[in-house]
């Protein structure tokens, strides 16, 4: 379990801080109307926070690369 705690840290880290934004998000901006598929619900918007904070921290995860000789 840690080992896969090791290998996915940016991707939490990720998930945790775009949580915290989307949900900033949603408390300062939101949807006045309610008609927003993404801001109208704090949920919808932490979880869409989420996700972009943890394939935006992915993207400098470095790869292990095995030589095959």
């Amino acid at each position: 379990m840690k080992k896969w705690f090791d290998n996915n840290k940016l991707y939490l880290l990720g998930a945790i801080i775009g949580a915290i934004g989307g949900h900033l998000y949603w408390q300062l901006v939101g949807c006045s109307s309610g008609t927003c598929p993404i801001t109208s619900k704090p949920l919808n918007s932490t979880i869409y926070g989420a996700l972009l904070g943890a394939l935006l921290f992915g993207m400098f995860k470095k790869e292990d690369k095995k030589q095959v000789n």
